[in-house]
């Protein structure tokens, strides 16, 4: 099943590291990027599974928790600034250096 793949997939991305929804589409297999973010926002356990990892392709924060704007997006946010992936204006900062290669 994707979303099971997607969630393994995320378990990989050590702290301070983040990956893209393409990344993980791509080793999913597939070119759905929307089901990604789907498999991503009913991720039923975000402790485990990581998904506040997970950012688009140009280095933008993307969604977080089923939204796209307000606290959902701060708590994304916080929760990477605090395993040290630096963000500003809502862009990852040195997203080369902070990108995990599967």
């Amino acid at each position: 099943m994707l979303s099971e793949n997607v969630y393994e997939l995320c378990r990989k991305i050590p702290a301070g590291k983040i990956s893209t929804y393409k990344a993980l589409a791509e080793e999913s297999n597939t070119k759905s990027y929307r089901a990604i973010g789907q498999a991503l926002k009913r991720n039923p356990n975000p402790i485990s599974t990581p998904c506040h990892r997970i950012v688009s392709s140009s280095g933008l924060i993307g969604g977080f928790k089923g939204k796209n704007s307000g606290k959902e997006i701060k708590e994304k946010i916080k929760l990477l600034e605090k395993e040290g992936v630096k963000v500003k204006n809502n862009k990852v900062v040195d997203f080369e250096t902070a990108l995990h290669k599967f």
